[in-house]
């Protein structure tokens, strides 16, 4: 049976609309990616040159000569340290706050959901004052410590919500047996709450990964990030854009694995979420 021409051309629209879509949000990718590959001189032309030889010249300078290797590796250092301290944390508080009753609880979530409004740029000032007081400028402790404030919400919001989806049944079935609230929260509720963390843990990763605004102001060189790095190459009207679109590239290609990688956990939480 023929389908309608109505239909077709709502189908053709949307279609069109999708790729579109995909279009606008892959050609910055696209760009980046292309323009690390190429030198200064084919950067700066205009027209874009589209059909070019491509050269790793710029990856190579960076890498070893700029020292970005450095900053990836304190980056990389940072991230994990943060998302693994925030899931430690935050889980239990996230399930006292979805299974305990006591004082101050809407208090304290409305405390943590809040934390998520602050600007850092107004923090940014308060945060150096107060670091390079007690001499630790410089330093991949104190990121993540700082990181950890604004990431610990995320990861209570996210798992909270996802513990109350667990029914409460489970619990008091637990509890009948002789599981303690420990073993109820680590056997049971952290499993089928999978899902969840592992969304949170890919915020936290993201978030830590690609913040600038306090790794420009409390490091130098030591504990100096990839971010921080690549807007180190903007002097004045010095622009390498090759140099810049390189130390972004390598940035991008961590996310994406952990994305991917985090992905897999997902599925894998929700299935073990629907079998005992």
């Amino acid at each position: 049976m023929a389908a309608e021409p109505g239909t077709s051309r709502s189908l053709a629209a949307q279609i069109a609309l999708m790729l579109i879509i995909i279009l606008f949000c892959v050609f910055p990718f696209y760009w980046m990616v292309t323009t690390s590959l190429k030198t200064q001189v084919m950067a700066l032309e205009a027209p874009p040159v589209w059909l070019f030889e491509p050269t790793f010249a710029n990856y190579v300078t960076v890498l070893f000569e700029d020292g970005v290797l450095r900053t990836l590796i304190n980056s990389l250092i940072v991230a994990v340290s943060t998302t693994t301290l925030a899931i430690m944390l935050g889980l239990p508080a996230a399930f006292a706050l979805a299974r305990f009753e006591f004082r101050g609880k809407k208090d304290l979530w409305f405390w943590f959901i809040t934390n998520r409004m602050i600007s850092p740029i107004v923090l940014a000032l308060p945060l150096f004052l107060i670091v390079r007081n007690l001499g630790m400028l410089d330093s991949r402790i104190t990121l993540i410590l700082i990181y950890l404030t604004f990431n610990l919400p995320i990861v209570i919001w996210i798992c909270t919500d996802q513990f109350r989806s667990i029914p409460y049944e489970l619990d008091e079935a637990a509890s009948l047996e002789g599981a303690s609230q420990w073993r109820i929260f680590r056997s049971i509720c952290v499993p089928l709450a999978m899902p969840g963390i592992a969304v949170s843990g890919i915020f936290a990763f993201i978030f830590s990964w690609n913040e600038l605004m306090f790794a420009l102001v409390l490091t130098r060189n030591n504990a100096k990030t990839a971010p921080a790095m690549a807007v180190s190459f903007m002097e004045g009207y010095n622009l390498p854009y090759g140099k810049i679109m390189a130390t972004s590239t390598l940035i991008v290609i961590p996310v994406l694995i952990f994305a991917l990688i985090a992905s897999k956990h997902l599925v894998r939480g929700l299935t073990m979420g629907a079998v005992k």
